[in-house]
């Protein structure tokens, strides 16, 4: 029985090596799906056991300069591959309707192919958001919502890119999905650079708001493709998937909104400051989102609870 299961799983894997579209055969981790998914998973168990084990008895890490550089490259990569998807096709012969994959070694649709795979690498390299978390000690900000957006994504575009890596209109949610990532990645930039860039903060709460954007331009483009009279797509499975993957990331995004920002449920985190002899004085409370009460010092939330403290906001 064993043996049989071996056997299917190692002729599986012979299928989808065949598969492989030989356009980006030759590209770095595309040649099986056993390296990317080895890599997902050794991510999933540093994000969630290996790294906050690590670090339980370790000061965090002061990673400033490190995430500035980060930062920054990151912005400039995203919008390297926004404008690359534009002269791929978006910009130039795509439609915006019914698009289809270019099968040719044409010169767009190698560019397409380059963008394609450069959006499909990138989303490793965005793995070090989890690993800066991790080595700060910011395990509130691991949720699940933030390791399966990491880890699914990259997992679900190594079957596109490998299959039809010059994807037509199964490609504008990566080119939105960049767009959307230069101005989050601005935004993590600022806030990494120091206090004096608090001030140009104020939108944090609608990076959200932004995520929630995408998602829906995603789905009504993709959505297009049910009410086509006629659209020869070549694999209508990834229209499907891209509108499954468009309205389940807005549920979890939306969720996310209406808990932080509605519910008040970003519980504020209390640093107590220490005499010489050990007492504890007073204490700073760090909060998101909190307004001050009417009694003096204390500050309420949108939860309606009120917190007495110095209070500095986020």
């Amino acid at each position: 029985m064993l043996h049989k299961a071996v056997s299917s799983v190692v002729k599986f894997h012979g299928y989808l090596q065949s598969r492989i579209d030989s356009r980006v055969r030759d590209y770095p981790l595309m040649q099986s799906p056993v390296q990317m998914s080895t890599i997902l998973v050794a991510y999933v168990a540093l994000a969630v056991y290996v790294g906050p084990r690590l670090m339980a008895n370790r000061k965090p890490f002061g990673l400033n300069r490190a995430m500035i550089i980060y930062n920054l490259s990151m912005v400039l990569l995203n919008a390297y591959i926004v404008y690359e998807f534009l002269m791929s096709g978006w910009a130039t012969t795509f439609t915006w309707r019914c698009d289809l994959i270019d099968p040719t070694t044409s010169p767009q649709a190698l560019r397409m192919i380059r963008v394609a795979w450069l959006f499909y690498f990138s989303k490793f390299i965005e793995l070090l958001d989890t690993v800066f978390f991790v080595l700060r000690k910011k395990q509130s900000q691991i949720t699940f919502l933030h390791v399966f957006h990491h880890s699914f994504m990259p997992w679900t575009w190594w079957w596109g890119v490998t299959l039809t890596p010059a994807g037509g209109m199964g490609s504008f949610h990566a080119m939105v999905n960049s767009v959307v990532h230069v101005i989050m990645y601005t935004y993590y930039g600022l806030s990494a650079a120091g206090p004096r860039f608090q001030k140009y903060l104020w939108w944090k709460k609608y990076m959200t708001a932004i995520q929630l954007i995408q998602f829906i331009l995603v789905s009504i483009h993709i959505s297009q493709y049910y009410f086509m009279e006629n659209c020869d797509y070549q694999v209508p499975l990834w229209i499907h998937l891209i509108w499954i993957y468009g309205v389940l990331f807005f549920f979890l995004f939306a969720n996310f909104w209406v808990q932080a920002y509605i519910k008040g449920n970003r519980l504020p985190i209390v640093e107590h400051k220490t005499t010489q002899n050990g007492s504890v004085s007073d204490s700073q409370t760090v909060v998101a989102n909190g307004k001050r009460c009417q009694n003096g010092n204390a500050h309420q939330y949108p939860n309606g609870r009120c917190i007495i403290g110095k209070v500095k906001e986020i």
